[in-house]
């Protein structure tokens, strides 16, 4: 029998991949999740499908005081669930964690605490700026600073802290800020000296404010901050202009719309944070398999008897070979057909099911396809299965039939409108009228077309004018110049690192880095 436990646990700060191991294991294995309202969204998908999750931030629509979450904690675990108290940063560094852990401990509760990266520590990091450094003096000081609109100070000897040489640093809404500063000043800390504040730490809209600690106050009010920054003063703020990394990336402050499937985004929007870019994940599709799959069926079960399989799309080769292994095929009864992708990527998805590639057309026309086939082998009297979309177009088949070819069409999977998207969570919509959008990327024909049907035709059109339009490939920007959206954006090698990379080329030699966003509040 498994003992009831709450494990309170450090979420780290920003970044949703701070959190440690130990604290991503629990995560998955959870089965209440009470958390923080600043805790990444990403952490809390990681969770599993049947975990109660909890929001009792201070900014949650059920907020809820200390003494109500130390009570939720105690009443799970009697119920004999597997509890966590994800927080943000680390739970016993200025956090509450401590006397989460102390109620428990009075009520007969066992917990565990799992450390995370503290806000300071991550947030200076992420701006290159090294809490110590030789010569940089000998102390760290750690100042309780207050998220709300409070002016108060914190509450400490501003004399014996400004004797200190070393390093200051303070987490602190906005009007605390400059009276932290004032204090510091009042008691002797030089005005020459280098201090900084940086907003959204590890996030891809951080900012970071530098100047002398004498003129810092006055830039955080010209900048029009209103929102919680991490103040920090010291000899060590000198060093951001050699150590300064994340805000450095290729593609840092850039907002990129990703328009594929939520299932199939993950390793775009992980390259793009990678670069520095702040991803939207807006997919007006769902990918889903055929309403009837009587025909699949037949051709997963005569798949032996073609010539050439020829897939067109990586969710093609998915669909496909999923559905074979789950019934009664066998992966050696492709080793007859020959096997033809469309593409680099379909071959990749091809070759993670264990089978070789024959053919990889150099072009996606369908007379180039033709001619690649023919090049192997004749394609008049040969018998051609295509597994695809419900919502292919006939150009391939069409000149596979021209050509001689005994043509199987089968639908694999089918592509279906999400009737309630219309920019989807984040208001697309709004980003884009705003020209609040970098770059919108389409990695398909069938979700260009979606997009611009979610959107209105019309204002898709009017609307992408204003950010850059990126295709993957010929066919995909096809589908957008139907419509009257010019790709400004494709790579010569039409996969989705290339198309990365070719975005990367746009903005270092197109437009300058845009001005970063004042930072929002939590």
């Amino acid at each position: 029998m498994r003992i009831p436990t709450v494990h309170i646990v450090g979420a780290g700060h920003g970044d949703a991949s701070l959190i440690t191991v130990r604290g991503m294991r629990l995560l998955a294995m959870a089965d209440v999740i009470v958390h923080d309202h600043l805790v990444p969204a990403r952490l809390l998908d990681a969770a599993a499908q049947r975990a109660e999750r909890i929001d009792v931030g201070a900014a949650a629509p059920q907020a809820l005081a200390q003494d109500a979450i130390c009570l939720l904690l105690t009443e799970k675990a009697r119920e004999g669930r597997s509890v966590v108290r994800l927080k943000w940063g680390d739970p016993f560094f200025f956090d509450s964690g401590g006397r989460e852990a102390l109620f428990l401990h009075e009520h007969g509760i066992p917990f565990e605490v799992v450390p995370g990266v503290p806000a300071t520590i991550t947030a200076a990091c992420y701006a290159g700026i090294p809490i110590t450094y030789p010569d940089g003096g000998d102390t760290v000081t750690f100042l309780r600073g207050f998220e709300d609109q409070s002016s108060a100070g914190p509450n400490v000897s501003w004399e014996a802290l400004a004797r200190l040489d070393g390093t200051v640093v303070c987490y602190a809404g906005a009007r605390q800020i400059p009276v932290v500063i004032a204090s510091l000043l009042e008691h002797g800390r030089r005005p020459d000296e280098p201090a900084a504040v940086v907003y959204d730490g590890a996030l891809p809209q951080q900012r970071t404010l530098e100047a002398s600690l004498g003129s810092l106050a006055a830039l955080v009010e010209s900048s029009g901050g209103r929102s919680p920054g991490m103040l920090i003063v010291g000899p060590v703020v000198g060093l951001r202009a050699h150590l300064r990394w994340f805000d450095a990336r290729p593609l840092f402050g850039r907002r990129i719309v990703v328009t594929r499937a939520r299932d199939q985004a993950g390793e775009i929007i992980e390259r793009l944070e990678e670069l520095g870019a702040q991803v939207v994940l807006s997919s007006p599709v769902r990918i889903l398999p055929p309403d009837d799959e009587t025909a699949l069926d037949e051709a997963c079960s005569h798949a032996a008897m073609y010539d050439w399989v020829v897939f067109t799309s990586a969710n093609g080769v998915r669909f496909f070979l999923e559905h074979f292994l789950a019934g009664q095929g066998d992966i050696r009864e492709l080793k007859g057909p020959r096997l033809c992708t469309v593409g680099p990527a379909t071959a990749e998805s091809l070759r993670r099911f264990g089978l070789r590639v024959d053919v990889v057309p150099a072009e996606h026309r369908a007379d180039a396809i033709v001619e690649a086939l023919g090049a192997v082998a004749p394609v008049a009297g040969a018998r051609v299965l295509l597994p695809r979309s419900d919502i292919a177009r006939e150009g391939l088949p069409e000149a596979l039939r021209k050509a001689g070819a005994r043509v199987d069409e089968v639908t694999a999977y089918r592509t279906a409108q999400d009737p309630s998207w219309r920019g989807g969570e984040s208001d697309v919509y709004k980003m884009l009228l705003d020209a609040k959008v970098d770059a919108v990327m389409f990695t398909s024909a069938s979700g260009v077309r979606a997009f611009a049907r979610g959107l209105g035709e019309d204002q898709a059109v009017d609307l992408l004018r204003t950010t850059a339009v990126a295709s993957i490939g010929p066919v995909t920007a096809e589908a957008a110049q139907q419509l009257g959206i010019e790709t400004t954006v494709m790579p010569t090698d039409y996969t989705v690192p290339a198309l990365i990379e070719a975005l990367i080329a746009h903005f270092s030699a197109g437009r300058d880095l845009p001005e970063p966003a004042a930072p929002q509040t939590p």
